[in-house]
């Protein structure tokens, strides 16, 4: 069992981090820390001795006096560091740098100073050290205005406020998820180095960020309609989008419901990379379909009641039958060009799921009549 401490539990990594170690990680075991210990030495003495490693997120990242936040966090630092002496702690030390450092910026120096000053410690005590260089960080649950521009924007987008980019700068990001899980191989592969860079996920401009996420605003959030998620940024970006939507307010979204004297249908989900889902009732003795299709997949899903599938390819003769029962659910695919229908065999109500790899466009249904 690794015992891990991490300052900072409750800011945007720390949230991620300590949910990663001690939620999804059996083999690790986290040490509670909260962030008035670095005001009582004795509990910072007695976090700091309880650890076989620690991780060093704590810091100020803003305030409107520069001189704060350079003091401040080397300050941590120093309170930190005075805490491992005391105790004569061995603890792996991992410290959250940021490639700020290299604007030279006020933060930037805070960060480069602290990490300078551990690495220092590290060398005279013979422990461990890794000073993680960190580009930007994007996901769930980041502050908006203060965490990240994907946090802004989605914040803003989701909130009827109105993005403004104020430099289309190419930014290196790494998605936390990816992040917590680098930290945790750093530590469990007890790795020293005092300058670290971890490599970014992915490199991408503001304006592009920003595109995308106002496409996520108007398939997603206006219309229902799942964007495509194939690529892992797009994953991702939508993930981070959808933690900043006010349930309450957004949520259950309406579906339309058509019904007609054989039952009902409504569409349930679309998908901008795999399609639409739909679901239908069906009353007993009904058929549906009596169709082909020449480019569209489908999979018709009984999950209730009794159902007649049949199939026949164009041009020939066999029909293919398939009786399913919703008690042990079961799917069969439509290939094109097979005329096909199903029918409620049972004396209640049928319920199937439909898939089918494309939206339906009225003017373009590439559905066409004919008995099975």
């Amino acid at each position: 069992m690794i015992r891990i401490g991490v300052t900072g539990q409750s800011g945007f990594i720390g949230t991620h981090l300590t949910n990663y170690l001690g939620l999804i990680r059996d083999e690790v075991s986290i040490i509670p820390f909260r962030d008035d210990y670095f005001l009582n030495p004795s509990r910072l003495a007695a976090f700091v001795k309880e650890c076989d490693a620690i991780v060093h997120l704590a810091a100020v990242n803003r305030h409107h006096d520069p001189e704060v936040i350079l003091q401040s966090n080397v300050d941590l630092v120093s309170r930190l560091i005075d805490a491992m002496e005391e105790t004569g702690s061995n603890a792996h030390i991992l410290f959250s740098s940021s490639t700020q450092e290299e604007r030279d910026n006020i933060f930037g120096r805070s960060k480069r100073e602290g990490r300078e000053m551990l690495a220092r410690f590290a060398e005279k005590s013979g422990i461990l050290f890794t000073g993680m260089i960190i580009p930007n960080v994007f996901g769930p649950f980041g502050t908006p205005y203060y965490n990240s521009v994907v946090a802004t924007f989605c914040h803003q987008l989701t909130h009827n406020e109105t993005p403004i980019i104020q430099e289309d700068a190419k930014l290196k990001l790494i998605y936390v998820g990816d992040l917590v899980k680098t930290i945790y191989k750093l530590i469990a592969d007890k790795l020293s180095d005092k300058e670290y860079k971890i490599i970014p996920t992915y490199e991408t401009r503001v304006s592009d960020i920003l595109n995308c996420l106002q496409i996520y605003k108007k398939l997603y959030y206006d219309s229902g309609i799942i964007p495509d998620l194939s690529d892992s940024f797009n994953r991702d970006l939508f993930n981070t989008f959808l933690c900043y939507i006010d349930h309450a307010g957004h949520f259950p979204f309406s579906l339309n419901r058509h019904e007609d004297k054989r039952g009902a249908f409504v569409e349930i989900m679309k998908m901008q990379s795999g399609g639409q889902v739909s679901f239908s009732t069906t009353k007993s003795g009904i058929t549906r379909g009596n169709h082909f299709h020449t480019r569209k997949a489908e999979r018709f899903v009984v999950i209730q009641g009794e159902a007649s599938i049949k199939l026949r390819r164009i041009g020939t003769e066999e029909v293919k039958e398939f009786e399913i029962n919703g008690e042990q659910p079961a799917y069969v695919d439509i290939p094109v060009w097979h005329t096909h229908n199903i029918t409620n065999i049972g004396k209640g109500e049928l319920l199937t799921i439909f898939w089918i790899n494309e939206f339906y466009d009225a003017s373009d249904p590439d559905t066409y009549y004919e008995e099975v």
